[in-house]
């Protein structure tokens, strides 16, 4: 039986592992449809397969290798599509949706799920894990891409998370200035300057006067 991964490259018994591994990748890195990167995907489980039965471990690993690749790739091209149909990269009218472009490759709602995930772990941490002399399964891998995140301890809805810091920042700020205005005189701020102090104070004044107009306008829109 001539164990051929694809047409592109050499028959699997013909060829030195190393070699065929690196075609792989490289073919892989250069599909552009998800359902090319399927069907590296499938081939590789049964070559993977075949390995087991015929008890060779380098022709396993290379073959688990090979579809870790190839289902990340998946996963990497389903992440460009969201569920409401809306292409994330070209910004026109929508497309099809995540899910009909998996079905529309032969994806099972599992194995989008799946593939999605594995895209999630990041790419150094995947590259040192499918590298290793113990490549992990791509359920293990999926696993990996689902570890949970730290939730944020406010939800900040759909606030630029930037924005929100600095927002964050400069309340602080005005509550603090605030608790000072209600616990101190501004007469005594003004006794107790010097006035070569003077002039310095009053531009304080005007920018301070000019950046809480601003604030109160757009808290208003």
């Amino acid at each position: 039986m001539s164990l051929a991964l694809s047409s592109n490259l050499p028959a699997v018994h013909n060829a030195r592992l190393p070699q065929t591994y690196e075609a792989a990748k490289r073919a892989i890195a250069e599909c552009s449809r998800i359902d090319e990167c399927k069907t590296w995907a499938d081939q590789a489980e049964a070559l993977a397969s075949y390995a087991r039965q015929a008890k060779d471990d380098e022709l396993r690993k290379m073959a688990d290798r090979i579809q870790a690749r190839a289902i990340r790739r998946c996963g990497e091209l389903l992440k460009q599509f969201d569920a409401r149909g809306n292409h994330r990269k070209s910004g026109g009218a929508p497309t099809s949706s995540q899910r009909q472009m998996a079905s529309g490759a032969g994806f099972s709602k599992d194995q989008q799920v799946t593939a999605v995930r594995v895209a999630n772990v990041p790419e150094d941490e995947f590259e040192e894990s499918v590298a290793s002399s113990r490549p992990p399964t791509v359920t293990a891998l999926a696993e990996r891409g689902t570890k949970v995140r730290p939730r944020p301890l406010v939800d900040i809805g759909d606030r630029d998370p930037e924005d929100f810091a600095v927002s964050t920042q400069g309340q602080g700020q005005l509550a603090h200035f605030a608790e000072f205005c209600r616990e101190t005189d501004a007469a005594t701020v003004a006794r107790g300057a010097l006035p070569r102090e003077t002039k310095e104070i009053r531009r304080h004044i005007a920018v301070v006067d000019s950046w809480l107009d601003k604030l109160s306008v757009s808290l208003e829109n």
